[in-house]
C-alpha cells in the first residue's frame, strides 16, 4: 500500500522533474558539515528553514530596529517583518523561474540573523569598535551564528546547515569557497542565493519608502521627485483615479513591488538563457550573476538609494535617534570589554577560542534593542529612552 505522506525520495523525484536543469536540486546538495541521517519526509532545504525558523536569534530579529526604532510605531518594520518579505518575494521569483523555492526561502529567512540592533547604524559603530580586532559585517555575523553561535543540538555547534545555505549567506564576497577539496573558488552562487539577494533590495527599497510615508516624513512633493514613485504613481492613479491617502500609497507600494519583481524575472529569463548554463555548477563559473534588473531599472533603483539616503535614512528625525542609540552601544561594548564577567557563563566560555573583543561582539551583535537599552539603563543608571519623535498611535483599522 502506498504511503498516504510524500517520502522525502518522492520529493526530490518532483524536484527533478519539474525544476530547471540550472536549479539547485535539494538532493544534489553538497550536504552538511557534520553528517546527519535524512529525515523520512522533509528535503535538506525544508529542514534548513526549520532549524532557522525555530532558532533564537531568528525570534529576536522581532525587536532588531530596521530603520525606524522598533517600539515607535506598530506597524512599522522590524528586521523580522523584513526578513519574512524577503522570503515571500524570493518564492515568487524562484517560482517564477523554476528554481528551488525552499532554498531561496531558507536563505532570505536567515540573511539578517547576524544583524545588530539599531539597524545599519548599529552595524556601524559595533565595525568601528572591531576595526583593530578583526572588524564587524553582518552577513559574516549572519554565517557565525548558524556554523557557532547557535546552540540547539548536542551533536554539533551551530545549526549545521547545507553548504548551499551556508553560502548564500556570504553576500558580498569577491570570491565564494570552493565547492570541492582542491577545487577552484568561483565568482557567483547559485541562482537560488543570487534571487535572495536582489529580494533583500526590492524589499528595503518599497517598504523603507512605506514605512517613512506613514512615519510622516516624506512629503508628496518629495516623493514625485523620484522616477520610481512617479512612474507607479501615475499607474496606480490610471487604474483607480479616485484613490486618496492613506490607500493611495499603499496601491503605489504594491505597484512598485510588482514591477521590480516583474522585470527581475523577465531580465534573468533572458540572461540565464543566453549563459546557457546547464548545471548549478555551470552557474557558479559565470563571471557575473545573471539574476538581475534591466539597465534602465537598475539605474533608476540607484537614484532611489540616494533618494531614501538624502531623505529618510539621513532624516534628523532618524539621525538624531540613531546618534543616540550608537552612544548606548559604544558604552555597552566597553562596559563587557572592561568588565567581561557580565556576559555570563556560556559566552564567557568563549574569550579562549574566540578573543574577548569577538566575543564581547557577539554578545552585543545578538542583542536585541530592547535589551541594549536595558543593560546601558543598569550601567549607567541612566534611564535615557530613546524618542523618535512625535508618532501618531497606529489604529487597527489604519
Amino acid at each position: 500500500m502506498k504511503n498516504a505522506w510524500k517520502t522525502r525520495e518522492e520529493m526530490e523525484a518532483t524536484e527533478r522533474a519539474t525544476l530547471a536543469p540550472f536549479a539547485q536540486k535539494s538532493g544534489d546538495s553538497r550536504g552538511r558539515k557534520y553528517r546527519e541521517q535524512s529525515h523520512a519526509y522533509r528535503t535538506q532545504f525544508q529542514r534548513d528553514r526549520a532549524r532557522i525558523i525555530h532558532s533564537r536569534a531568528f525570534r529576536r530579529l522581532e525587536y532588531k530596529t530596521q530603520v525606524f526604532l522598533n517600539g515607535t510605531g506598530d506597524h512599522l518594520r522590524t528586521r523580522l517583518t523584513h526578513s519574512i518579505e524577503v522570503a515571500s518575494i524570493s518564492r515568487t521569483i524562484a517560482r517564477a523561474l523554476a528554481l528551488n523555492e525552499d532554498l531561496a526561502e531558507a536563505i532570505a529567512l536567515a540573511h539578517d540573523l547576524g544583524h545588530t540592533p539599531f539597524g545599519h547604524s548599529g552595524e556601524e559603530i559595533l565595525a568601528e569598535c572591531m576595526r583593530d580586532h578583526g572588524g564587524f559585517e553582518h552577513n559574516r555575523q549572519s554565517l557565525r551564528v548558524v556554523e557557532l553561535l547557535e546552540n540547539a543540538y548536542p551533536d554539533f555547534p551551530g545549526l549545521n546547515l547545507t553548504f548551499e545555505v551556508r553560502e548564500g549567506l556570504q553576500k558580498h564576497q569577491g570570491l565564494y569557497a570552493a565547492t570541492s577539496p582542491g577545487g577552484e573558488k568561483y565568482k557567483c552562487p547559485s541562482l537560488e542565493a543570487q534571487i535572495a539577494n536582489l529580494a533583500d533590495e526590492i524589499t528595503y527599497y518599497s517598504h523603507d519608502l512605506d514605512d517613512a510615508v506613514d512615519f510622516e516624513i516624506l512629503s508628496a512633493a518629495q516623493l514625485e521627485e523620484n522616477a520610481v514613485w512617479q512612474r507607479s504613481q501615475g499607474s496606480v492613479l490610471t487604474r483607480y483615479p479616485d484613490a486618496r491617502e492613506p490607500e493611495l500609497h499603499k496601491l503605489i507600494i504594491r505597484d512598485i513591488i510588482d514591477v521590480q519583481v516583474q522585470d527581475v524575472v523577465a531580465t534573468s529569463a533572458q540572461s540565464i538563457s543566453k549563459a546557457n548554463a546547464q548545471s548549478p555548477d555551470e552557474v557558479r563559473k559565470q563571471p557575473a550573476p545573471l539574476i538581475r534588473y534591466s539597465a534602465e531599472l537598475h539605474q533608476a533603483n540607484g537614484a532611489l538609494r540616494k533618494f531614501l539616503y538624502a531623505n529618510v535614512y539621513y532624516h534628523p528625525r532618524v539621525a538624531k535617534v540613531n546618534q543616540r542609540a550608537c552612544e548606548m552601544l559604544r558604552k555597552v561594548f566597553e562596559s563587557y570589554v572592561a568588565s567581561p564577567h557580565q556576559l555570563g557563563e556560556v559566552a564567557t566560555k568563549r574569550i579562549e577560542p574566540e578573543g574577548l573583543y569577538r566575543t564581547v561582539c557577539d554578545y552585543v551583535a545578538g542583542m536585541t534593542d530592547r535589551y541594549l537599552m536595558e543593560e546601558y539603563a543598569r550601567i549607567t543608571g541612566e534611564r535615557d529612552a530613546l524618542q523618535a519623535g512625535p508618532v501618531h498611535p497606529n489604529r487597527p483599522g489604519d
